[in-house]
Order: C-alpha cells, then structure tokens, then sequence
C-alpha cells in the first residue's frame, strides 16, 4: 500500500471529541462525518484535506472515547494514513477495525512539518518527506492487518474471507494491539 498527500499536523493528546464532536455523533453516515472532522481543533480542516492527504500528530493521538465515528470521519474526509508518535488502545483498533491506515513513527512525526509533501510505502513501512528529502522507518503492516485494510475495515474482511470460503482469520489471529505492531502497547 502507497500513500501520498500533503501533511496536516496537529499536536500531542488530540482526543476523539476534537476529531468529531459529540453534536455529530447522532449520524454514522461517513459523509456527514467527514464534513465535521477537526472542526473545533481547526475550522478549516475540512477545507484543506485533500484525498490522499496524511495527517500527522504527536503523541496519544485518538485518546478519550472509545468512539468509532473518529477514524470513520478522518477517513471519509480523505486522509489517507494517520502517522502518530503513539496512539490511544482504543482508537489504534478502531482505525483498523474501520480500515483507516495509521503507522508509528516519532522520527517522522518530528522531522515533518504542516505542508509538507509525503509519501509512504506501508508494505515496507517507509516514509518519505518530499520536502527534505529525509526517510523514516515505520513498522510495515503484518500482513492480517494490511488485509483487514485493503478490504476497507475488518467486517468487509470477514465478508471477504466467507466469501471466499475462509475459515481463519490468520496470523495474528486474536492478537492485541501489542502482537499487529510488534512493539509495546500504545498508551489510552
């Protein structure tokens, strides 16, 4: 998977409350979502992002509740992957759940600036800033994962799979967030 779009950058701790409102959780339809997101954070959120476009954040990224409509919200106003020091538990499964890409990488996090060209290659967890030239190494996806998000979320991928006549979900299959990373768990 490769992914590329202009950096959007927020700082440390933004909570699922500043990514959709609470006043927006009375819908899930994916398009009203996306007309919302950041919108107390950064009004003109919604303007800026392009599809493809990479948000980009600090540490702690998707704390507060353990609401699904915050990935489903970033991930219907485009952006394309979410690149964070570190995740809340809850949202870090939630994005998968729901399809929406999202890497560890506090190298890249610090040497990326809001406006910044990027590119990642999530298949070999490369991330590239285009505008300096300097690479990042990110955990790649283990390949369960990379599945779950090529289908668009893990119930399109359990469709797929009974589809297909698939019994097991793979490797991986009842890991924590601990085993999809293969590093220490991220902080709630």
């Amino acid at each position: 998977m490769r992914f590329a779009g202009t950096a959007h950058k927020y700082g440390r701790d933004i909570d699922t409350d500043v990514i959709i409102p609470a006043r927006y959780l009375n819908t899930s339809d994916p398009a009203e979502l996306a007309c919302h997101c950041m919108e107390d954070l950064d009004p003109q959120f919604v303007a800026k992002a392009k599809p493809g476009d990479i948000l980009v954040a600090e540490e702690n990224f998707g704390c507060g509740s353990s609401r699904e409509h915050a990935p489903i919200a970033i991930k219907a106003s485009g952006i394309s992957v979410v690149i964070a020091k570190s995740f809340a538990r809850i949202f870090y499964r939630n994005a998968i759940n729901t399809g929406l890409p999202i890497m560890e990488a506090p190298e890249a996090v610090d040497g990326i600036c809001d406006g910044d060209r990027v590119s990642v290659d999530a298949d070999a967890g490369v991330i590239v800033n285009e505008a300096t030239g300097a690479t990042y190494q990110a955990h790649a996806f283990p390949p369960f994962v990379k599945g779950i998000i090529e289908a668009g979320g893990l119930i399109a991928s359990v469709r797929e799979r009974n589809v297909r006549g698939q019994t097991d979900v793979g490797a991986g299959a009842g890991m924590g967030a601990e085993g999809m990373r293969g590093q220490t768990g991220p902080r709630s």
